[in-house]
């Protein structure tokens, strides 16, 4: 019997508590409007000026939220809650949110970093059903979230093509994060949106050339991406019929099942390559139920596979890795986000 290699929540709640608050290094996106703009992350950034670049600060505190929602009694459960107490406040996410609001600064985190701060904000409202003081952090997060959204709906009827990259820009990924948001906010207008930029843009594919993937800083399959989207925008008729000529060539599903080797986890690029392994696994393990029935023990043995070889990955190794990592391996190995997203 093939099993998931045992979760070292702990570790990756450690890891995640601990880059949060390092300072530097940090590897900062800033459009200079004058020399009154130079300023140390943590000025620009109150919340997220910490643990090497903001999206990954984001999405490090959407482990720690999903850590102590999942895990109510791991060890750093207390230090997590005073972190919060002390990031999450309205004056520091005004900050924030000021900056986004800046001029030139309309593009700032598209999509990526707006993905994972909608998602975090949802894991903070589960959270707070569970763990009162959630209630205030999420409370605190969420002018910033509303600007977010915002800025996501106005952004969608503009954007007439995808992004298919397997990095930040990847579109697919951003938008699957986003969809619990729209969820639990019930916002149908722009849940609707998704879904029709969804259809406009990857409905017509056909026979997708996963024979091309991985590009050699991919830490997202465009493709597993683009599919899990789509199981979560179209009906399960619609997804069937869509899914039958989508369907790579079974070289290409031969190259999406073999986890990916990586020469060099000390490169800040290679190392991605152990974030395409995780975050295959997580496609993988949420297509697996609607995938067609002869698929579906390769698809579970595959994300099986792929969490084997790079969750080691998560907490050890060079920072370059470790700042973000384990994000994702809690991604593939703890089940499905808040709201089926």
């Amino acid at each position: 019997m093939h099993t998931d290699p045992p979760l070292p929540i702990d570790a990756l709640a450690a890891t995640a508590l601990a880059n949060v608050g390092l300072a530097y290094p940090f590897h900062l996106v800033h459009l200079l409007r004058s020399e009154a703009d130079l300023q140390a992350p943590r000025r620009l950034h109150p919340v997220f000026g910490a643990g090497y670049d903001w999206h990954s600060c984001v999405h490090m505190h959407w482990t720690l939220a999903r850590c102590l929602r999942l895990w109510p009694d791991l060890a750093a459960a207390a230090a997590i809650g005073a972190h919060f107490d002390a990031r999450f406040t309205a004056a520091n996410v005004a900050a924030e949110c000021e900056y986004f609001a800046g001029s030139g600064r309309g593009t700032f985190e598209r999509p990526y970093g707006w993905g994972w701060l909608l998602l975090l904000w949802c894991e903070l409202d589960a959270l707070a059903a569970r763990r009162g003081q959630a209630g205030r952090w999420r409370d605190a997060l969420a002018p910033l979230a509303v600007l977010i959204a915002d800025r996501l709906a106005a952004w969608l009827p503009r954007a007439e093509f995808p992004v298919r990259a397997g990095t930040h820009g990847n579109s697919a990924f951003a938008l699957i994060l986003a969809l619990p948001y729209t969820r639990r906010r019930a916002m149908a207008a722009l849940e609707a949106g998704i879904g029709d930029r969804a259809r406009r843009w990857f409905g017509p594919d056909r026979g997708y050339p996963a024979e091309y993937e991985p590009s050699g800083d991919d830490f997202l399959s465009g493709g597993l991406c683009e599919a899990l989207l789509m199981a979560r925008v179209l009906r399960p008729s619609e997804w069937e019929a869509w899914w039958a000529g989508f369907t790579p060539s079974g070289a290409g599903l031969a190259r999406w099942r073999q986890p990916v080797a990586v020469s060099d986890a000390t490169d800040a690029k290679i190392v991605h390559l152990h974030g395409l392994n995780l975050s295959r696994a997580w496609c993988w393990r949420q297509l697996q139920p609607v995938l067609p029935a002869s698929l579906q023990p390769a698809a579970a043995q595959s994300a099986r596979a792929h969490l084997r070889a790079s969750l080691a990955a998560a907490t050890d190794g060079d920072y370059v890795g470790t700042h973000w990592l384990a994000s994702f391996a809690l991604l593939a190995a703890s089940g499905e986000t808040v709201d089926g997203g």
